[in-house]
């Protein structure tokens, strides 16, 4: 009877998409996020005008340029990227436990103006060591906001819109790396002129943010249970909920600060020695690893050998190469609309499944694709078929699935281990990748087939689904799985009190 009264005082008051809340999230996600994704693919288009500059430095300094350096200096332009990236992520806990989350994306900026201007000006100073320095800078700046631009939505959000929410970043990261396919189109940026005003355009959504994101309020959970600022988390929640009546949703915060006070900020070395977070630590770095090593980026590594293969002419190949970016930012905006009721789950199944199917069909295709002169239409649709099955599942979940499953203490650290892990993943893939295709070619696809399964199997087996619950809701889910079911029914046992006298507040709850 009483959990009746539960769900039925729930559906009473749901949490709507305000103004201050929809502001906030692209605000925040153009001016972060979307420099990530528009870093991944910048440098692709220019690359040959780009290697023409480095030989032509390098030769001006009285010395040749074999094929080895050019590739040596090359590999480490792209390389130093994912660096960065892991880097970044490693100062995540520190800087979002201090600053703040809004507080740490607004530092951030510094990453991202500094080698803006370092990359426009490369040409004119002569200089290629700049322009690899600022890919390390802009690196770190893509390593902090991948991982805190979803921690900041994912506390202002309700319950009810947090998957959704939540997906935004990663769809603004693939509006990023469209944006930089289409200036990377030849006759408008991606060329000898261009590239330099190329690489500077990612400063402008850092300047943009910079002076938009401060007018809008911190995590009002930040303010409550880690500064115990009460009276700015309630103006917070006010401004973005949009009603004055918050008081049920900082009654459940109160109830988590309780229960978390013993614990404090918990340190990346405390996530790993903690029983009762164990299985939430393994899925972080299982989903991660799996988004990272289930073939994406050689995916795209191949696909331009493929269309040429299947007839599509060399300057034609770069507007093609832009229609599969549409496609991905397409799929990851229908997931934003269908994650709150397919739920997080599902969409993960769903995802990983397909890559699947389409690396071992895609491992088939190109090795008939010599034999067939159909069979390069089939690689074309395998690719497409990919890049569907990514962008509605591996890519966009895994971020909102770390924000979810942690609760305040130990979310900044989670999400710590959770960047180190996609990054060093991406990094290995970019090292590693060229010489797993120079010496197994199209059968490296079996390798990402068999990582793609293995990551479907865990998420069947331990991951639960996580959409319209709380934080307190998640946890017990995972305590069973602990085995720590004892901690928290004593939890809720010293919890009880309040919560028969706020049970209505309980209820309204939205995160």
């Amino acid at each position: 009877m009483e959990k009746d009264i539960f769900v039925e005082k729930q559906g009473e008051r749901k949490g709507r998409l305000t103004l201050v809340l929809a502001l906030a999230t692209l605000i925040s996600a153009f001016g972060s996020s979307f420099q990530y994704g528009y870093n991944v693919a910048v440098v692709n288009s220019p690359a040959p005008d780009m290697q023409n500059f480095y030989t032509s430095v390098y030769e001006s300094r009285n010395a040749t340029v074999t094929d080895n350096v050019l590739t040596l200096l090359w590999s480490l332009t792209v390389s130093m990227y994912p660096l960065g990236g892991f880097f970044g992520s490693l100062m995540v806990a520190p800087l979002v436990n201090n600053f703040g989350r809004k507080g740490t994306l607004l530092f951030n900026n510094i990453f991202s103006i500094v080698p803006s201007i370092m990359m426009g000006i490369s040409e004119v100073v002569g200089s290629f060591e700049i322009i690899i320095v600022a890919r390390f800078l802009v690196g770190i700046c893509a390593g902090l906001s991948s991982n805190v631009v979803p921690m900041y939505l994912g506390e202002l959000a309700p319950k009810n819109l947090r998957g959704a929410v939540g997906i935004v970043p990663q769809l603004f990261i693939t509006v990023g790396i469209l944006v930089a396919q289409v200036f990377g189109i030849r006759s408008i940026l991606g060329n000898a002129e261009g590239w330099p005003i190329m690489l500077a355009l990612t400063g402008i959504p850092a300047v943009l943010e910079l002076l938009l994101l401060p007018f809008f309020p911190e995590s009002p959970r930040y303010m409550l249970i880690q500064k115990g600022d009460e009276k700015y988390a309630k103006k917070a929640l006010q401004r973005v909920r949009g009603w004055q009546d918050v008081d049920e949703e900082l009654q459940e915060m109160r109830l988590e600060e309780q229960s978390e006070r013993a614990e404090g900020q918990l340190s990346v070395f405390a996530l790993f020695t903690l029983r009762s977070l164990r299985w939430q630590l393994v899925s972080i770095i299982i989903v991660n690893m799996g988004q990272q090593l289930s073939g994406v980026n050689a995916i795209y590594y191949y696909a331009d050998s493929i269309f040429s293969s299947a007839g599509v002419k060399d300057n034609d190949v770069q507007y093609v190469t832009v229609g599969t970016g549409s496609v991905n930012v397409l799929m990851t905006l229908a997931a934003v609309f269908i994650v709150e009721t397919s739920g997080r789950k599902l969409l993960l199944l769903i995802g990983f499944g397909i890559c699947c199917a389409a690396c071992v069909i895609l491992t088939v295709a190109l090795s008939l694709q010599d034999n067939l002169q159909w069979m390069p239409y089939v690689s074309i649709a395998c690719i497409i078929i990919y890049v569907i099955g990514h962008a509605i599942g591996p890519s966009p979940i895994p971020t909102v699935v770390t924000n979810e499953i942690f609760r305040q203490s130990s979310r900044p650290a989670a999400f710590m281990v959770a960047g180190s892990v996609h990054w060093l993943s991406n990094f290995t893939v970019g090292l590693v990748f060229p010489f797993l295709e120079k010496g197994l070619g199209a059968y490296s696809f079996i390798i990402f087939a068999f990582i793609c399964l293995a990551t479907f199997i865990y998420i069947w087996v331990v991951i639960p689904e996580t959409k319209n619950i709380t934080f307190l809701e998640i946890s017990k889910l995972f305590a069973v799985r602990n085995k720590m079911e004892t901690v928290v029914e004593a939890e809720e046992h010293k919890m009880k009190e309040p919560e028969v006298r706020e049970d209505r507040q309980d209820v309204i709850t939205a995160f």
